[in-house]
């Protein structure tokens, strides 16, 4: 079974849209960890529910298909600096994919065995996390210095491909290695 452990946070609406598409599609387990219910999220669960339940129209009476729940789980976490990253971080089992802007926790989940994609489509590895977490420091220096402005590239339709190709490309991965076709 494919697992997914979604920082809801800070996932942009655009790519919420295509994770929670595919998990419907595919009846993936996911976590969406925030400090709020997240509205899209909710509305998931009630049609990965629906269409659960479907497959067993014909099969189960109206109360034992009542009781097939969804494969989504939407997990509110209390307001505070990192509760939502420090959740994930204790919940998320290997192998599974994750998305998170957050480079600490990115690290985290990957010394877990966990596969991490970012909201820009970037593919975060043993390799390369060191190097991510050195530019995330300089440039927190560098705000605190007045130095770097706090403005991040816009969002568009090639940043949006570019997490789309990420995200299928981390999931086939994870469906290839666990026999999944």
């Amino acid at each position: 079974m494919i697992r997914l452990y979604i920082d809801a946070d800070s996932l942009p609406a655009r790519q919420l849209e295509i994770v929670l598409r595919r998990i419907i599609r595919k009846g993936y387990e996911a976590w969406f960890v925030a400090d709020r219910s997240v509205p899209a999220v909710l509305r998931a669960i009630e049609e990965d529910k629906r269409i659960r339940r479907a497959a067993f129209r014909d099969t189960l009476t109206r109360e034992e298909a009542r009781k097939i729940g969804s494969g989504i789980e939407m997990v509110v976490v209390e307001s505070g600096a990192d509760s939502a990253d420090d959740r994930i971080a204790e919940i998320a089992i290997a192998p599974a994919l994750a998305i998170t802007h957050d480079i600490p926790l990115s690290e985290r989940l990957i010394r877990k065995g966990l596969t991490v994609i970012d909201d820009r489509g970037n593919t975060l590895t043993k390799e390369n996390i060191r190097e991510r977490m050195s530019e995330r420091d300089n440039n927190a220096r560098f705000r605190e210095m007045g130095l770097f402005d706090n403005k991040s590239k816009r969002f568009d339709e090639r940043t949006i491909r570019d997490f789309s190709a990420a995200f299928d490309k981390a999931i086939n991965s994870l469906e290839n290695a666990s026999g999944i076709l």
